[in-house]
């Protein structure tokens, strides 16, 4: 077993190494299930049979030594200096193999549980929620908000709420869904939605924006026009850059796409049934739907909600719309 484990653990150390240098597309999911079944296993293993073989071997020990101390009883030898409890100790102790697996267990399937059903933290790698989410922040995404999820197949198993225009939503990155991105929801299965001279306007109607004081960005080390718009219940801020155009430029043809109209002043797209149209809060530093298309129902992760840490500023910490 011991080298049947070595060759387990160091499978996980090549698959977690592969990924970490780019040889493969990791998909933490799969690991985390995989790590607790194999663990699980190791656990039934240890608990129903290694753990129950070590504590016959050591009960074996106390009765030998218990008939040896009354062979020697019998000679009239009532002082034995030996003790078997360090031996019993060693033979009960769990070996490295088994503490490296079915002593994990109870973390990883709690980690498991958690990440899959709960809530699942992430990392914002980029600029493209700014202001509403700046590059460091650590978020928390609800995991049942939108319905709970078969996890790895993502399959989605109860009903939830249905996303709503202005919730903050994780999901799959249709063109590589093995990457997770985080946006706005701009547009609604069956809107007609448009960004036309950078104003967004949905099934005719306008979304009224008001300019509040510009934004210092720290990274760019230049100042940008902020505004505040509001698409659900709460209001949200996001960015212009008036140095860059208002076209769509180098955008993808992808699925659906024949519903979009694109022009000098920007896009007009028909959301088809089933899918929902993304946006950056950072509009003109955003690579969202406007490029590669909808993001379909099945690739919906989970709602973002708050940011648990930043550890450039502690003062971002905190809920978020």
């Amino acid at each position: 077993m011991q080298a049947l484990t070595s060759l387990v653990l160091a499978a996980f150390v090549a698959y977690a190494g592969a990924w970490y240098t780019g040889y493969l597309d990791g998909n933490f999911a799969l690991l985390l299930f995989v790590a607790s079944v194999v663990t699980g296993l190791y656990w039934l293993a240890e608990r129903y049979y290694f753990l129950p073989a070590r504590e016959a071997a050591a009960e074996r020990l106390e009765q030998a030594d218990t008939q040896r101390r009354a062979g020697l009883a019998k000679q009239g030898i009532t002082q034995v200096d030996s003790s078997v409890a360090q031996a019993k100790a060693n033979i009960l102790a769990q070996p490295w193999w088994l503490d490296w697996t079915a002593g994990l267990f109870p973390v990883i399937i709690s980690v498991f549980f958690l990440r899959s059903f709960i809530v699942e933290p992430f990392k914002i790698p980029s600029g493209s929620m700014i202001p509403t989410l700046l590059v460091g922040d650590l978020i928390l995404v609800n995991k049942f908000h939108y319905g709970l999820r078969v996890p790895v197949l993502n399959t989605k198993i109860t009903d939830g709420n249905k996303p709503q225009r202005g919730d903050v939503m994780v999901f799959r990155y249709p063109p590589k869904p093995s990457l997770d991105y985080i946006k706005r929801v701009v547009a609604l299965p069956g809107d007609t939605v448009a960004y036309l001279n950078k104003r967004l306007t949905i099934n005719g109607q306008v979304i009224e924006t008001h300019a509040v004081p510009e934004f210092f960005d720290e990274d760019a080390m230049r100042y940008f026009k902020q505004f505040e718009e509001k698409l659900g219940d709460q209001p949200h801020r996001l960015l212009n850059d008036d140095d860059r155009p208002a076209f769509v430029p180098g955008f993808d043809r992808f699925p659906g796409s024949d519903a979009c109209n694109y022009t000098v002043e920007g896009v007009t797209c028909k959301v088809p049934e089933g899918s929902y149209f993304m946006m950056g809060d950072n509009r003109d530093n955003s690579l969202d739907s406007r490029y590669w298309g909808f993001v379909p129902e099945r690739n919906i992760v989970g709602k973002a909600f708050f940011v648990w840490m930043n550890f450039g500023s502690l003062k971002r910490i905190g809920s978020f719309h």
